[in-house]
């Protein structure tokens, strides 16, 4: 499983890579961003194992990027915590890029939601 280790690295990009570098958590943030909230509404878009799924769902709770409401239980809902809705501009600016520089001309990408 995997867990989070806050980084030491003096550089402020070395730490957020700590926390965002992996690739799921950056697309689970994104479905969070469009209206995900459930276990079961991230396995699909996503195309996760539910073992990879878990475990990244558990370190983005340690790393303070998501609260699961309730805590225990089945059923629960998963929040994007203050410190990533900060991270809104940064989402922005990844859809501009990609829509920008990594789509064909006549390709048209998914609308991403605005501030």
């Amino acid at each position: 499983m995997k867990t989070y280790q806050p980084s030491r690295s003096p550089c402020p990009i070395g730490r957020a890579a700590r926390v965002l570098g992996d690739r799921w958590v950056i697309l689970i943030i994104r479905e969070l961003y469009l209206g995900a909230q459930r276990f079961e509404d991230f396995i699909e878009p996503l195309g996760i194992n539910r073992a990879a799924l878990t475990s990244r769902l558990k370190m983005m709770q340690e790393a303070g990027l998501l609260t699961r409401e309730p805590p225990e239980g089945k059923r629960a809902r998963y929040v994007l915590t203050d410190s990533a809705k900060a991270l809104t501009p940064v989402f922005q600016e990844m859809a501009v890029w990609g829509e920008e520089h990594l789509f064909a001309e006549g390709e048209k990408p998914t609308e991403w939601p605005s501030a």
